[in-house]
């Protein structure tokens, strides 16, 4: 557990710091290496249930306690995966803006965050790495974005920073408060009982800071207005891992914090988080339906099927959680494939306009066109595909909720989330008919779209694979979230 999380952070901050004058080449290298056996080290700490455990800040009664469960273990292996993706992207595109090392060391220290994040046993820990995410993340939109337009690189990188701070505002004062009047910031001891003997006013104070914090970086509606001009702005490998994993933050945030620590305050505002919901599902899709930037349209998407997230866990039922849990990694998987593919778009044509007539994708660039017709499928849900399987619970987590949440508004949350779905297919057929049908090229225009090969195709195809395997066979995540969410304590 302790390699785990220093190899990638020691690594990364070398690059950012005595190593970023090495050559390129060098660094792509070192990042690949330290992405690799990051990798190995998350799978080692899955399989042994390693972690680590010790005085810190004793005066605090703070330790240094890092652990997995049956939730943090997807979320680990996800960001290690990641992590390795876009350490090998890198070698398909390092952006402008500063030196290579500073830019591969930024997606070391992200990842390292995460890891941090998702492991942190600790509630004042748990703070402290999410907290170290926002720094690289801020250099990745802010330096190495987008170089067409500065104004709006500027813009986008001054929304995440200052929606980011408000939310941990919000967030650090909600875990001194919960810290404070239990008496611990052992999350196991708040999740055991410490948290839920606070008194029903106490437990509605800090669910309240705590949701609101964490919805800015999930985000919810209408906290989201930061994810797309940062998600348009940011390079692919920023895009990958803003939507791959820092967006799980928040939700896991939500999970580990207010849900299993404060079970009554967060009862009681659960049909407000519904709504906010079901809202962002709407709005998403409505949204896409005539957003021209293909990049902004695909972080759109995002605010949508956040939103069945965070429906699914307000429902309160066992099965919400799983739900929840479980569309969680699918959209960082199904996300990741479309920003890799979008990026690798923008990179070609030279702008992600829709407005612009394109050639028929599937007849000059068949695998491009493959790949985004399996990630348009996924977005919608198609069974069989990993979108599929967290949708559905979630509608179905809503249509019958806990005993505890009122059943007529989360049965018409369950009813608008279906229709949201359905919007969902309508802009994902309307960009298959712009790009995958194509129109004839304007006068002067590329005739073709160079396909994909090398290291970008083998990136495209581990996320495809994994789209198709969650879809397929979703009965090994399924199990892994079981024991965990059952101790959380959700209704069945």
């Amino acid at each position: 557990m302790s390699l785990l999380l220093a190899l990638p952070a020691a690594v990364g901050l070398w690059l950012v710091t005595g190593g970023r004058a090495l050559p390129v080449a060098r660094a792509r290298i070192t990042t690949a290496v330290a992405a690799a056996l990051t990798l190995l080290l998350a799978v080692a700490t899955a399989l042994s249930d390693s972690s680590v455990d010790r005085p810190w800040l004793p005066q605090l009664d703070v330790r240094f306690s890092f652990g997995v469960d049956g939730i943090a273990v997807p979320l680990v292996l996800l960001t290690a995966v990641i992590g390795v993706l876009v350490a090998a992207h890198a070698w398909v595109e390092v952006p402008e803006g500063g030196t290579p090392a500073t830019f591969l060391g930024c997606l070391l220290l992200v990842e390292a965050g995460a890891l941090a994040t998702f492991t942190a046993r600790d509630a004042v820990l748990f703070f402290l790495a999410f907290e170290l995410v926002l720094v690289p993340m801020w250099l990745l939109i802010g330096r190495y974005g987008d170089r067409h337009d500065p104004r709006a690189r500027t813009d986008a990188s001054q929304r995440f920073v200052l929606y980011t701070a408000v939310g941990s505002t919000l967030m650090l004062v909600g875990i001194l408060a919960l810290v404070g009047w239990a008496g611990t910031s052992d999350l196991r001891e708040l999740a055991g009982g410490a948290g839920a003997a606070l008194t029903h006013e106490r437990q509605l104070t800090v669910a309240v800071l705590l949701v609101l914090g964490l919805a800015v970086k999930v985000p919810v509606f209408p906290l989201h207005t930061w994810l797309p001009p940062a998600h348009t702005t940011a390079p692919t490998a920023g895009s990958v891992l803003l939507a791959a994993v820092l967006l799980k933050m928040g939700t896991y945030g939500l999970v580990r914090l207010p849900v299993a620590t404060v079970p009554d305050g967060f009862t009681t505002i659960s049909p407000v988080l519904a709504v906010a919901g079901v809202i962002g599902i709407v709005w998403g899709g409505l949204v896409c339906l005539v957003e021209r930037d293909l990049k902004r349209l695909v972080a759109y998407s995002s605010v949508a099927h956040m939103g069945f997230v965070v429906l699914a866990l307000a429902a309160g039922s066992d099965t919400g959680l799983q739900a929840a849990l479980f569309a969680n990694i699918a959209h960082g998987v199904v996300s990741a494939l479309l920003f890799v593919l979008v990026g690798g778009l923008k990179l070609r044509w030279g702008t992600a306009d829709l407005a612009s007539p394109r050639p028929a994708l599937r007849e000059t660039s068949p695998r491009l066109g493959f790949v985004l017709i399996l990630g348009l499928a996924a977005t919608l849900g198609l069974p069989g595909l990993a979108g599929f399987w967290g949708e559905v619970l979630a509608i179905y987590a809503a249509w019958a909720p806990a005993s505890s949440r009122p059943g007529p508004v989360f049965v018409v949350c369950a009813v608008v989330a279906a229709v949201g779905a359905a919007l969902a297919g309508a802009y994902a057929l309307r960009v298959a008919r712009l790009v995958w049908i194509g129109d004839r090229p304007a006068p002067g225009a590329e005739a073709a779209t160079p396909d994909t090969d090398g290291v970008e195709a083998g990136v495209l195809g581990v996320l495809a694979i994994a789209v198709v395997l969650l879809g397929v066979v979703p009965g090994p995540l399924l199990a892994i979230t079981a024991a965990a969410s059952a101790a959380i304590g959700g209704s069945p």
